[in-house]
């Protein structure tokens, strides 16, 4: 059996999932091919669990200081580019696709008649039973037309439906798990870098260790510069007292499973962090702010921490799912995945 696995690369939450699932795979000896759209061939990094993967343009949304802006990201989209390489794109040794919200290859295996299975957060929001907070028709259909699929499997915090998952978060061994109370981690790629400094500067009690792409590793006081690095990252994940970051699903399922408590600044126009900010909210799992709120800075650091949420770190249920090839019934693999996790 030979797979075809498309993952959205615009941010680094649907690469994280599909880690999980890459290490799973080789443990295996599955044969898997991987995809990757969304950023520049040069912006990828960590990627070793993938071997020779292949990228493409695809599409994406042009941010500047934490907003999404519609007219740039229209600009920037190359259309014509992305029905290119859809029309050149050769599955038909595949025996499926699995898709993390990847255009490419989920349009290139339609062409084909070769089956998708769609794998995502986003996909979850299809399920009615899934909070959406307005607008949910529209939502439904650009998900369903950015990467369409035959079957869907939505990934979310709580199983609100029987084809929802929960999140797969892999263990990792660190030396100095025990959390430095004054320590906090910081990841707003979408924002300023300045702008997060200025941010950060009035809260001197606090070790902000701060993650950014455009970040080189230096201190500016108590507050420590890092560029992108995944195991710097989880090294300063394991034992931080808190969060800051935008409401991406990936991190703060990372968060949720140490329970880390989370002040979340979801990335204005993006719905589906709105969505996941308000979801978290109501949940009474995050603080939430719309701007870099010194007052929402102020409350959130004498919060308590979160209660830790054991989300499975073994994908090999949802493999075995996959392989069977039985995607309509998705009940037990559903029941199975659940019913360890103290929600």
């Amino acid at each position: 059996m030979k797979i075809l696995y498309g993952v959205q690369g615009t941010g680094n939450g649907h690469i994280t999932r599909a880690r999980v699932m890459a290490s799973r795979f080789n443990d295996l000896g599955i044969d898997v091919d991987y995809v990757f759209s969304g950023r520049a061939n040069k912006d990828y990094f960590d990627m070793h669990e993938f071997s020779d993967y292949k990228t493409f343009r695809g599409l994406s949304f042009s941010t500047q200081n934490g907003q999404v802006r519609a007219l740039q990201t229209l600009k920037k989209a190359r259309v014509c580019k992305l029905v290119r390489d859809i029309k050149a794109f050769d599955v038909k040794q595949y025996d499926f696709v699995l898709n993390d919200f990847e255009p490419v290859s989920a349009w290139a295996a339609k062409r084909s008649g070769i089956p998708v299975v769609g794998i995502s957060h986003q996909a979850a929001f299809l399920s009615d039973s899934v909070p959406m907070f307005g607008r949910g028709i529209l939502r439904k259909s650009l998900i369903k037309n950015y990467a369409p699929a035959n079957t869907y499997l939505g990934v979310h915090w709580q199983p609100y439906a029987h084809n929802i998952i929960p999140p797969f978060i892999a263990n990792h061994e660190h030396g100095n798990p025990v959390a430095v109370m004054n320590k906090v981690l910081v990841y707003l790629p979408f924002e300023n870098l300045d702008s997060i400094i200025d941010y950060l500067k009035d809260f001197p009690e606090k070790e902000f260790y701060c993650y950014h792409p455009h970040a080189q590793d230096k201190s500016i006081g108590h507050i420590h510069l890092r560029s992108p690095s995944r195991t710097g990252f989880l090294n300063d994940l394991a034992n931080t007292s808190g969060v800051i970051g935008n409401a991406g699903f990936e991190l703060a399922s990372e968060a949720l499973k140490l329970g880390k408590k989370l002040l979340l600044k979801p990335l204005d126009g993006q719905f589906e962090q709105g969505v996941n900010a308000q979801t978290l909210l109501a949940m009474g799992m995050a603080h939430v702010m719309n701007y870099l709120n010194p007052q929402a800075l102020d409350d959130w650091n004498s919060a308590p921490q979160n209660k830790q949420i054991n989300y499975p770190s073994d994908p090999a249920p949802l493999i075995d799912w996959l392989l069977k090839k039985q995607w309509g019934n998705t009940q037990s693999l559903h029941s199975g995945l659940w019913g360890s996790v103290n929600l």
